[in-house]
Protein backbone atom coordinates (compact mmCIF):
# COMPACT_ATOMS: atom_id res chain seq x y z
CA UNK A 1 0.00 0.00 0.00
CA UNK A 2 1.11 3.67 -1.06
CA UNK A 3 1.76 5.50 2.59
CA UNK A 4 0.10 8.77 2.62
CA UNK A 5 2.76 10.27 4.51
CA UNK A 6 5.33 9.16 1.36
CA UNK A 7 3.02 11.28 -0.89
CA UNK A 8 2.66 14.12 1.49
CA UNK A 9 6.07 14.89 1.57
CA UNK A 10 6.91 13.94 -2.29
CA UNK A 11 3.82 16.91 -2.36
CA UNK A 12 5.77 19.13 -0.02
CA UNK A 13 8.79 18.95 -1.55
CA UNK A 14 7.30 20.46 -4.73
CA UNK A 15 5.89 22.79 -3.08
CA UNK A 16 8.57 23.92 -1.22
CA UNK A 17 10.14 24.00 -5.00
CA UNK A 18 7.42 26.19 -6.88
CA UNK A 19 7.86 28.46 -3.85
CA UNK A 20 4.37 29.32 -4.23
CA UNK A 21 1.50 29.48 -1.44
CA UNK A 22 0.09 26.18 -2.38
CA UNK A 23 -1.20 23.34 0.14
CA UNK A 24 -3.55 20.34 0.31
CA UNK A 25 -6.84 20.76 0.21
CA UNK A 26 -7.69 16.66 0.20
CA UNK A 27 -5.70 13.77 -0.33
CA UNK A 28 -6.91 10.28 -0.81
CA UNK A 29 -5.29 6.86 -1.73
CA UNK A 30 -7.98 4.08 -2.46
CA UNK A 31 -7.75 0.46 -1.68
CA UNK A 32 -6.37 -0.04 -5.15
CA UNK A 33 -4.01 2.84 -5.48
CA UNK A 34 -6.39 5.48 -6.86
CA UNK A 35 -4.15 8.65 -5.70
CA UNK A 36 -6.15 12.18 -5.99
CA UNK A 37 -4.56 15.51 -4.69
CA UNK A 38 -6.63 18.34 -4.57
CA UNK A 39 -4.01 21.69 -4.25
CA UNK A 40 -5.36 25.49 -3.74
CA UNK A 41 -3.08 29.21 -3.43
CA UNK A 42 -3.97 31.41 -0.61
CA UNK A 43 -4.23 33.89 -3.24
CA UNK A 44 -4.71 33.10 -6.85
CA UNK A 45 -6.30 30.33 -8.72
CA UNK A 46 -3.65 26.89 -9.14
CA UNK A 47 -2.54 26.90 -12.69
CA UNK A 48 -1.76 23.35 -15.18
CA UNK A 49 1.75 24.02 -14.84
CA UNK A 50 1.60 23.65 -10.97
CA UNK A 51 -0.48 20.62 -11.34
CA UNK A 52 1.78 19.39 -13.57
CA UNK A 53 4.92 20.17 -11.63
CA UNK A 54 3.19 18.09 -8.69
CA UNK A 55 2.03 15.37 -10.33
CA UNK A 56 5.43 14.31 -11.88
CA UNK A 57 7.64 15.03 -8.38
CA UNK A 58 5.11 12.27 -7.25
CA UNK A 59 5.34 9.84 -10.12
CA UNK A 60 9.04 10.02 -10.87
CA UNK A 61 9.62 9.55 -7.17
CA UNK A 62 7.11 6.41 -6.54
CA UNK A 63 8.30 2.83 -8.53
CA UNK A 64 5.32 1.17 -10.56
CA UNK A 65 7.26 -1.87 -10.13
CA UNK A 66 6.39 -2.22 -6.62
CA UNK A 67 2.89 -1.06 -6.65
CA UNK A 68 1.10 0.01 -10.20
CA UNK A 69 -1.31 3.35 -9.07
CA UNK A 70 -3.21 6.10 -10.97
CA UNK A 71 -2.93 9.41 -10.14
CA UNK A 72 -4.71 12.50 -10.53
CA UNK A 73 -3.74 16.21 -9.39
CA UNK A 74 -5.97 18.68 -9.96
CA UNK A 75 -7.53 22.43 -8.00
CA UNK A 76 -9.66 22.72 -5.97
CA UNK A 77 -13.07 23.23 -7.95
CA UNK A 78 -15.57 26.02 -7.70
CA UNK A 79 -18.07 24.10 -7.24
CA UNK A 80 -16.98 21.56 -4.53
CA UNK A 81 -17.66 22.79 -0.96
CA UNK A 82 -14.78 24.41 1.06
CA UNK A 83 -12.69 21.54 2.85
CA UNK A 84 -9.33 23.92 4.38
CA UNK A 85 -10.05 26.88 6.58
CA UNK A 86 -7.63 29.03 3.40
CA UNK A 87 -10.12 28.40 0.94
CA UNK A 88 -12.57 30.49 3.67
CA UNK A 89 -9.87 33.07 3.97
CA UNK A 90 -9.13 33.34 0.43
CA UNK A 91 -12.46 33.82 -0.56
CA UNK A 92 -13.38 36.70 2.14
CA UNK A 93 -15.76 39.56 0.56
CA UNK A 94 -17.22 36.83 -2.35
CA UNK A 95 -20.75 35.89 -2.28
CA UNK A 96 -21.24 32.10 -0.78
CA UNK A 97 -24.09 29.30 0.36
CA UNK A 98 -23.58 27.86 4.04
CA UNK A 99 -25.80 24.90 5.07
CA UNK A 100 -25.40 25.07 8.70
CA UNK A 101 -25.89 20.90 10.14
CA UNK A 102 -29.65 22.39 10.66
CA UNK A 103 -30.59 21.88 7.34
CA UNK A 104 -30.99 25.36 6.60
CA UNK A 105 -29.29 27.84 4.42
CA UNK A 106 -27.74 31.18 3.82
CA UNK A 107 -26.50 33.25 1.37
CA UNK A 108 -24.71 36.07 2.04
CA UNK A 109 -20.84 37.97 1.63
CA UNK A 110 -18.45 36.32 3.49
CA UNK A 111 -17.15 38.94 5.76
CA UNK A 112 -15.29 37.53 8.26
CA UNK A 113 -12.47 34.41 9.05
CA UNK A 114 -11.02 32.91 12.08
CA UNK A 115 -9.99 30.18 13.55
CA UNK A 116 -13.10 29.09 15.28
CA UNK A 117 -15.69 30.40 12.20
CA UNK A 118 -17.27 32.73 9.48
CA UNK A 119 -19.41 35.34 9.47
CA UNK A 120 -22.03 36.11 6.77
CA UNK A 121 -23.66 39.21 5.74
CA UNK A 122 -27.25 38.57 4.29
CA UNK A 123 -28.62 41.63 2.43
CA UNK A 124 -32.51 41.21 2.02
CA UNK A 125 -35.08 43.87 0.82
CA UNK A 126 -37.45 44.14 3.57
CA UNK A 127 -40.49 46.00 4.05
CA UNK A 128 -39.33 48.44 7.07
CA UNK A 129 -41.90 50.21 9.89
CA UNK A 130 -42.75 53.68 9.12
CA UNK A 131 -41.62 53.25 5.28
CA UNK A 132 -43.34 53.00 2.32
CA UNK A 133 -40.89 50.93 0.03
CA UNK A 134 -38.93 47.91 0.83
CA UNK A 135 -35.58 48.33 2.07
CA UNK A 136 -32.35 46.40 1.66
CA UNK A 137 -31.97 45.37 5.43
CA UNK A 138 -28.30 43.29 6.16
CA UNK A 139 -28.18 41.06 8.89
CA UNK A 140 -25.03 39.16 10.21
CA UNK A 141 -24.86 35.33 10.67
CA UNK A 142 -21.89 34.24 12.47
CA UNK A 143 -20.73 30.20 11.89
CA UNK A 144 -18.70 27.65 13.55
CA UNK A 145 -16.95 25.43 11.46
CA UNK A 146 -18.16 22.62 13.67
CA UNK A 147 -21.51 23.61 12.92
CA UNK A 148 -21.08 24.09 9.25
CA UNK A 149 -22.43 21.24 7.31
CA UNK A 150 -21.13 22.78 3.62
CA UNK A 151 -19.84 25.69 2.41
CA UNK A 152 -19.85 26.95 -1.21
CA UNK A 153 -19.12 29.82 -3.55
CA UNK A 154 -22.38 31.06 -5.45
CA UNK A 155 -21.39 30.81 -8.85
CA UNK A 156 -22.84 34.18 -10.82
CA UNK A 157 -23.04 34.96 -14.51
CA UNK A 158 -24.14 38.57 -13.95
Amino acid sequence: MISKENIIALIDERIKDLEKDLYVVELTISANNVIRVEVDKLEENVTVDECVSISRNIEHNLDREEEDFELHVSSAGLDKPFRHINQYKKNIGRMVKVKPLDSSKIEGLLSTVDEKGIVIIHSEKKRVEGKKKKEIVEEEFRFDFDKIKETKIVISFK
